[in-house]
């Protein structure tokens, strides 16, 4: 039995849904305040820390595993990646002509189509693996290098000894070479020239690998017989499922909605 077949057994997993929804709830309320600060001109200080790092963080790495994880559980790839991926290029169209100094170039919807996309034929070659453990070295393989090419934007591999010295994780890594960076085929795949600019950027390197960790995952849940757990299929809250049904339609139309009540507070 095809492995993207499998889930149908189980019925909806609404658990998902409710997870996916509170994720788009949280990713409302940043890009709220983020109209506040950077258009309305609002001072929020504590929105420039730490705290808003993790929490922008919390967001787009929850959204980014999920989708990995559910990849499995639909049909249709290509139709679903490429729907996913020219609503990121329409995203890019509308912002470029009606808000140029907030463009968004290969955002979190690009991202997830093209994983998506790749992910077609990732799946036919990840499918050849049956050993549980060999699935667990891929998952934390996954997850490794996702780290590892988190802070290449910025020229450089994730620094693992500074979080002992005390240098940090995204300074005094390894340097990469600087010809990698250019272009738009570089800027997409992690590598963008000095002046690239975007205001919502998710190049394939590193997230491709984060998303790829959460199909990883869901073979663990499928191989285990997680899949079938009652909990998932239970409503929890009813309100988060749907927005989370929907999310994708709710992302293209919230923030148009956020910069009118934006306006209207100016």
């Amino acid at each position: 039995m095809n492995q993207t077949d499998a889930p149908r057994t189980f019925g909806r997993l609404i658990l998902l849904d409710e997870i996916r929804g509170l994720t788009l709830i949280s990713m409302i309320l940043y890009h709220f305040l983020w109209d506040l600060v950077y258009i309305a001109g609002i001072s929020i200080p504590w929105y420039h820390g730490t705290g808003a790092y993790i929490w922008q963080q919390s967001i787009c790495r929850t959204f980014i595993l999920l989708s990995g994880f559910c990849w499995s559980l639909g049909s249709h790839p290509l139709k679903r990646g490429l729907t996913v991926w020219l609503c990121g290029g329409l995203v890019t169209l509308v912002t470029l002509v009606f808000l140029p100094e907030n463009r968004v170039i290969f955002g979190v919807l690009t991202l997830t189509g093209s994983a998506m996309l790749l992910m077609i034929p990732a799946d036919r070659l990840l499918r050849r693996i049956k050993s549980f453990p060999a699935t667990i070295f891929m998952t934390g393989l996954s997850y490794f290098l996702f780290l590892l090419f988190l802070p290449a934007a910025s020229g450089r591999l994730g620094n693992f000894a500074g979080l002992f010295t005390g240098e940090g994780f995204l300074r005094g890594g390894a340097a990469l070479p600087d010809g990698l960076y250019g272009g738009w085929f570089g800027a997409w795949l992690g590598f963008p020239a000095p002046d690239f600019y975007s205001t919502d950027y998710f190049p394939m390197l590193p997230w491709f690998f984060l998303f790829l960790t959460g199909y990883l995952l869901h073979r663990l849940c499928t191989v285990r017989g997680l899949m079938g757990a009652a909990f998932l299929r239970k409503s929890h809250l009813p309100p988060a499922a749907f927005i989370g049904r929907c999310s994708l339609l709710i992302y293209l139309l919230h923030q148009p909605v956020l910069y009118g009540i934006t306006m209207l507070i100016i």
